[in-house]
């Protein structure tokens, strides 16, 4: 149920026609920048979520015990 290549092009060939060649380049720039925005807010929020992960200890007996303060 993927996406194949006769798909693509018939995407690209319709947004060349609705958007012209003039714009077409200029929302390809702004797509891009979105998606590394969104990847590197995803990488902080992972990084931020493995810190906090990192600073929890486990007691043998299971119980949690919180962050070290400090």
């Amino acid at each position: 149920m993927g996406i194949g290549p006769m798909e693509v092009f018939i995407v690209l060939v319709g947004a060349l026609i609705i958007f012209g060649p003039k714009k077409l380049p200029e929302m390809g720039r702004s797509l891009g920048k979105a998606i590394r925005e969104f990847k590197s807010v995803g990488n902080d929020i992972q990084d931020e979520i493995t810190k906090a992960t990192d600073d929890i200890d486990i007691d043998p007996d299971k119980t949690i015990k919180p962050p070290k303060s400090g």
